[in-house]
């Protein structure tokens, strides 16, 4: 835009040419000249103002766009940060599930490890039991020796079988009554600590703990060459363990691994030691 004031100026000078004299000429011509020395301080300054805003508003939209990108990078860190923990409670939530799968898992192993084996021995003490009447039958015809009546087990064998067989029909107070009278009648029998050892199964699967451990013990403090002794301190140490004494199931399972550490029973005592706190 142009300054008005240099048109203004000329015709002032031109009216006041003729009726001035030579000194207020000069006078005039001063104030023109400071005048026109104060617009151009006026201009520079209004320059100088211009530039220096300028590179202050530079300066700020500068600082703001730094500002927005360290917000942007702080807002992904703190994203960054909620995913890894996010992760690290999936990943700490499934390691509590292994864990509890860990401490179940072993329990349950056990439990069918230790009916199998039931069902392996009553089956095998079976096999040896009718071969042992059988040879009993055969010595007593050999020898013209009457036989008993079929109600009255003829030998202690026979009476052993007779426990066992009402113990695999699930029927366990006759199967216990039935060892009782074996232990009676032959105290000091080979299968003497079997019978023991099943009358104690008898009180496990009805249950009654506290009768079992002490069935359980008999085996461990009267027989302890016999191979009844792994699997009753097996058996015995679940009875502790179902109920809630885990600190006497802990040491069972201990003695049970110093003592026979190489018995199939050690074995899973090792296991199970694993998740008994």
């Amino acid at each position: 835009m142009k300054n008005p004031i240099r048109f203004v100026l000329p015709a002032l000078v031109l009216a006041l040419a003729g009726c001035a004299s030579q000194g207020s000429l000069d006078m005039v011509r001063n104030d023109v000249d400071a005048i026109k020395t104060r617009l151009f301080s006026v201009e520079r300054d209004l320059g100088g103002t211009r530039e220096e805003s300028t590179e202050r508003l530079g300066e700020i939209e500068k600082g703001f766009k730094s500002d927005v990108a360290t917000m942007r990078k702080l807002s992904a860190d703190i994203q960054a940060s909620i995913d890894s923990v996010r992760t690290e409670m999936q990943a700490l939530n499934g390691r509590i599930d292994d864990i509890a799968l860990s401490v179940k898992k072993p329990s349950e192993e056990l439990q069918r490890f230790s009916d199998d084996a039931n069902k392996r021995i009553i089956a095998l003490e079976d096999r040896v039991i009718k071969l042992q009447t059988a040879l009993d039958d055969l010595n007593k015809k050999i020898a013209g020796q009457p036989q008993q009546n079929a109600d009255v087990p003829a030998t202690p064998d026979a009476l052993y079988m007779k426990g066992l067989e009402s113990f695999k029909a699930g029927d366990m107070p006759g199967a216990r009554d039935i060892f009782t009278k074996f232990l009676e009648q032959y105290p000091k029998h080979d299968l003497a600590a079997n019978a023991h050892y099943w009358i104690g199964e008898t009180y496990y699967s009805e249950k009654k703990y506290d009768q079992a451990i002490l069935a359980f013990q008999e085996v461990i403090k009267n027989y302890p060459q016999k191979d009844k002794v792994p699997a009753a301190m097996l058996k015995q140490s679940l009875a502790f363990k179902a109920i809630k004494d885990n600190k006497s199931a802990r040491y069972v399972l201990k003695k049970l691994v110093e003592t026979h550490p190489k018995s199939d029973e050690a074995k899973k005592a090792r296991e199970l030691l694993k998740g008994i706190k």
